[in-house]
């Protein structure tokens, strides 16, 4: 029996050791409410979105309201690749509805512009 717990304990430090295997992902809500408003679990957006970019490892996650739907938003970093992969899921089917590449330009420009359009939130 020490001997099976002792290999298992290996064998799972070893996957846990594999870059992009068994990393927790964490879905950002733009605002509150919306995973709970998601058909579709995050878990099952995530691994749609890793079938699509499979060499992919996702370095930002979250779910939006864009152009009146629900959506999960996965920036994937691509191992050698310059820029990132933008996999967009519809929250209510788990379809995927675009696979876009960005460059780091590109995703600068995005974030600048969703700093400038986003009102900031007042202190208590």
């Amino acid at each position: 029996m020490l001997r099976f717990l002792s290999a298992l304990f290996a064998a799972m430090t070893l996957v846990a050791a594999i870059p992009g295997v068994a990393r927790a992902v964490t879905v950002k809500e733009e605002k509150p409410g919306l995973l709970q408003r998601a058909k579709v679990s995050s878990d099952a957006a995530i691994a749609a979105a890793k079938a699509k970019v499979p060499q992919g490892e996702i370095v930002d996650a979250a779910i939006e309201e864009e152009k009146g739907k629900l959506i999960y938003s996965f920036d994937m970093k691509v191992k050698g690749k310059e820029g990132i992969d933008e996999v967009e899921v519809d929250a209510m089917t788990g379809t995927v509805l675009s696979v876009r590449h960005e460059s780091e330009a590109e995703e600068e420009k995005e974030k600048e512009a969703e700093g400038k359009t986003r009102t900031p939130k007042s202190s208590p």
